[in-house]
């Protein structure tokens, strides 16, 4: 891998809360080291209002996202990492994407499909950010750009795996 920022895809299938959070979370704690953007399969057209206010309360910056299809990054950037975050995406066809990038499934709990009160869904909002905040700090803590491909797609994998304590 190079000394440019790594190009990280997040995966969902409505591009609405899970990518949108591990997007913002990886451009926070990864600054200078990746660049992260989110898409989804047959995304919702609109952000969560849960995942902005659970990124606006926990200090992560919170404009400039939107829900939109995995389409707009046919021709670019190249990514060299790619994370679905949902089941119903890992286990759809993806498109093709340009360069070799390194793939793994980091499935969490859909916080959008919590019913109840708004208490609740903060609730799931919160615990969705601490599984992919977890797992992004495992992420950085890896020597990304010295592992070989094989290693780096176990290693991302494990991450994935692992328990969230």
């Amino acid at each position: 891998m190079s000394d440019r920022p790594l190009n990280v895809l997040f995966l969902c299938t409505g591009n609405s809360a899970r990518s949108i959070l591990g997007e913002a979370i990886l451009n926070h704690d990864g600054a200078g080291r990746f660049k992260a953007y989110s898409a989804g399969s047959n995304p919702t057209g609109k952000v969560n209002p849960w995942a902005i206010h659970t990124l606006k309360t926990l200090g992560y910056p919170a404009e400039g996202y939107s829900s939109k299809s995995w389409g707009e990054f046919a021709d670019g950037p190249e990514f060299d990492l790619i994370f679905t975050v949902c089941d119903s995406a890992a286990a759809e066809t993806c498109p093709v994407w340009p360069g070799r990038p390194t793939s793994a499934h980091w499935g969490i709990p859909d916080p959008a499909a919590v019913e109840g009160s708004d208490a609740e869904k903060a609730a799931a909002f919160l615990e969705a950010f601490r599984m992919l905040k977890r797992r992004i700090d495992l992420m950085l803590a890896l020597p990304v750009a010295s592992l070989e491909q094989v290693a780096l797609r176990d290693s991302l994998h494990a991450i994935g795996q692992e328990a969230d304590a």
